[in-house]
């Protein structure tokens, strides 16, 4: 590009600490080296106590939506070059008559897409989730052969632009031991294996079903780009184990490129002086270099 990207960065619920990260986030040297950031929703103290520090409003719901929904237009039409979103809480966006349940349903709705896939890239360990915010009572039935295509396929095709031309996934098991040849769930023999083997077929290099308690420990050292993994936590803890602050949530499948923290919105310490950026300033790193990464294969 001939200019420094423009970034998009919402600022999440007002009650949060999402202001704060913002405003040091946007001063952030490096942040300034890459891009031009754009902020999106309240950030300043006067503009932000309109909403209570801490406290679940329909107010501060709204307010989050509203600031999504702008940033998400400019970015569609051109005015912007990506998003980088601070924290949403889900319970101000229900209290506000809300039916998403956080940023990816919402985008996915906004974008017009059906498939999208949420990603949280680190520099030790990449992961991909096969279901999301769901009980986990649900994801049995949640993951079918066709959503774990989908999630494959999405992936495959989206990782070229983070820099790695031949994505090597791994298929994390639903159940302990993968299943155990089915003595602890067939899941992995009446789904996930079929999925595979179609993932594989059409050129996609992907391994597994794999013991969740040592393939991340696997990919951790190299030996795969990025894991599937079968439900939320079971993702989430060891990214955050191994990168937290520091890893960023990507959500693939989108139009637009968006990037996001790690973190909820810490009401319990929200406008203390306590919240720290770190993760923040990363989204917005990463959506610069996959703003300038447009056009690589696999686009």
């Amino acid at each position: 590009m001939s200019r420094l990207p423009r970034i998009a960065v919402t600022t999440g619920d007002p009650a949060g600490i999402g202001p704060e990260i913002v405003a040091a986030a946007i001063a952030d040297p490096r942040v300034r080296a890459v891009c031009e950031p754009v902020v999106y929703g309240p950030f300043e103290r006067a503009a932000i106590e309109a909403f209570p520090a801490g406290v679940v409003t329909a107010e501060a719901g709204r307010a989050a939506y509203d600031t999504i929904v702008a940033a998400v237009r400019d970015a569609l039409d051109g005015r912007v070059d990506a998003i980088a979103t601070a924290p949403i809480n889900k319970a101000s966006f229900h209290a506000a008559g809300l039916p998403w349940k956080g940023h990816t349903d919402l985008l996915a709705h906004l974008c017009g897409v059906r498939d999208v896939v949420m990603m949280f890239w680190s520099e030790p360990l990449r992961v991909v989730l096969a279901t999301v915010h769901i009980p986990l009572a649900d994801v049995p039935r949640a993951i079918t052969i066709d959503s774990l295509l989908t999630v494959m396929r999405i992936t495959h095709g989206s990782l070229p632009r983070f820099g790695i031309p031949r994505p090597r996934l791994a298929v994390a098991g639903v159940n302990p031991h993968a299943g155990e040849d089915g003595l602890m769930g067939r899941e992995e023999i009446d789904v996930v294996v079929p999925a595979i083997e179609q993932a594989r077929a059409e050129g996609i290099d992907v391994a597994g079903p794999f013991p969740a308690d040592t393939l991340f420990v696997r990919a951790a050292r190299g030996e795969f780009d990025v894991v599937v993994a079968a439900y939320h936590d079971q993702g989430l803890v060891p990214v955050k184990l191994l990168a937290f602050g520091t890893s960023v949530n990507v959500t693939l499948g989108l139009p637009i490129v968006r990037t996001s923290v790690d973190h909820g919105t810490a009401f319990d310490i929200a406008r203390q002086g306590r919240a720290e950026a770190g993760s923040m300033v990363e989204a917005i790193l990463l959506a610069a270099r996959l703003v300038q990464a447009r056009g690589a294969p696999g686009d």
